[in-house]
């Protein structure tokens, strides 16, 4: 059996990847990647705590995580090609021009 502290690890080294590649890279879409994969994180933590404690409270913050990811997805996709259609660029620099 795999104790929670594994899990909790597990948890913690994907979210500062995540986290890392959402400050130093400068690529829309990766950016957007690195984002998902924090949110998969936090999923994992919500799922081994719930287990642990054994409550389903946590499994529940899954399900609206994932909504909240879904709509992140839809309207991150949006913007992502409104910018590549505008600027012909995914580099997160040229995206501040679109300010007016």
């Amino acid at each position: 059996m795999i104790s929670l502290s594994w899990y909790l690890g597990l948890s913690a080294l994907l979210f500062t990847i995540g986290a890392i590649g959402v400050i130093i890279k400068r690529n829309v879409i990766t950016i957007f990647l690195c984002i998902e994969l924090m949110l998969n994180a936090v999923n994992l933590s919500f799922v081994s705590l719930s287990s642990y404690f054994k409550e389903i409270s946590g499994q529940l913050f899954v399900f609206i995580v994932m909504t909240v990811a879904a709509a992140e997805a839809a309207v991150g996709l949006a913007i992502i090609i409104s910018i590549f259609r505008n600027r012909a660029s995914l580099n997160v620099d040229e995206a501040d021009n679109l300010k007016m």
